[in-house]
């Protein structure tokens, strides 16, 4: 696994001087897996917060070959461009080894961009998907997603006198990965670097289709401090709202963190503006209800390694 000074000894693959929000996850997240592959890297994003921010005409950010994607198709672009390099290796043409990987948001991924990666994954192209989930659509105005979670509030969910937020629980996107019976899929967290970049390399290794959603706090949808980030993305695992594992073949099933003593699910969500209505005599069975989900995904998780 690569080590903390190589890392960040490193010339970045994504360069400074972007135009992300302060405490953006998504250039944290981009860095630690593009420096963690020895190889050369083609790299594809989706339309949103990263690509935005990253190729403002006419510069770039990205020290590597890089095509923008429309919102919804990056799988299909980086498993195109996979499949040319295939056939130049196969003619002759190309010698090198190379890697190729997407980025997306969870909208991009979890929503409008589902098929193409479906897709990819389905037809069994080289390449790892990374997802940064920053829980809403954030680029176009904070709306909310399938990865945005129940209790949240969004510009498109508010909560208020007749509304709780988002009403409805988050897509399990790793499940629904693995059920296609891919190499590796995984969920990861920029609060746990070491664990995020072994999986990069896991996944980068594995021949065929893998992927990765990597949690990515947005201090703008979230409505936490800018500083503070890194430790949201931290306390997400350590209180089992966002569980760190790995599923290798569709059915090997790991955790890479127990916590002996979880933290608590709300202190995280005191933390968080977008909750800030949960914490109210109205919604307490919101709240508790949220609680225990967390403690009954978390139990099935356990069942499903211990079943694997």
């Amino acid at each position: 696994m690569a080590k903390i000074h190589e890392l960040a000894e490193a010339k970045p693959r994504l360069a400074s001087g972007h135009k992300l929000c302060p405490g953006c996850g998504a250039s944290v997240a981009v860095n630690l897996a593009l420096n963690s592959i020895a190889e050369p890297v083609v790299v594809s994003a989706a339309t949103g917060c990263l690509e935005v921010s990253t190729t403002a005409f006419p510069s770039t950010s990205w020290e590597t070959p890089f095509i923008h994607s429309a919102f919804e198709n990056s799988a299909a672009t980086i498993s195109g461009i996979e499949t040319a390099y295939r056939a130049l290796k196969k003619q002759g043409k190309i010698k090198k080894e190379i890697k190729f990987v997407a980025f997306g948001g969870d909208g991009g991924t979890y929503d409008i961009g589902f098929q193409a990666l479906s897709g990819a994954a389905e037809r069994g192209h080289d390449f790892l998907y990374i997802c940064y989930d920053n829980g809403a659509y954030m680029n176009t105005g904070i709306q909310r997603s399938s990865a945005t979670p129940m209790g949240a509030t969004t510009t498109t969910a508010p909560a208020g006198s007749q509304s709780i937020g988002k009403g409805e629980w988050r897509k399990d996107m790793v499940a629904i990965m693995a059920a296609h019976n891919i190499p590796y899929a995984a969920q990861a967290s920029i609060g746990y670097w070491k664990d995020y970049v072994n999986k990069v390399e896991k996944a980068i290794a594995a021949k065929g289709p893998a992927f990765i959603t990597v949690l990515s706090p947005c201090p703008r949808g979230w409505r936490s401090v800018e500083d503070n980030s890194i430790a949201l993305a931290k306390e997400a695992v350590t209180c089992n709202f966002w569980p760190l594992y790995e599923v290798v073949e569709g059915n090997n099933w790991k955790i890479n963190i127990k916590p002996s003593k979880p933290t608590s699910v709300e202190d995280w969500l005191k933390q968080q503006g977008r909750f800030k209505h949960l914490f109210t005599s109205e919604n307490k069975e919101t709240l508790d209800r949220i609680v225990a989900r967390v403690d009954e995904e978390w139990q099935k998780l356990l069942k499903r390694e211990e079943c694997s």
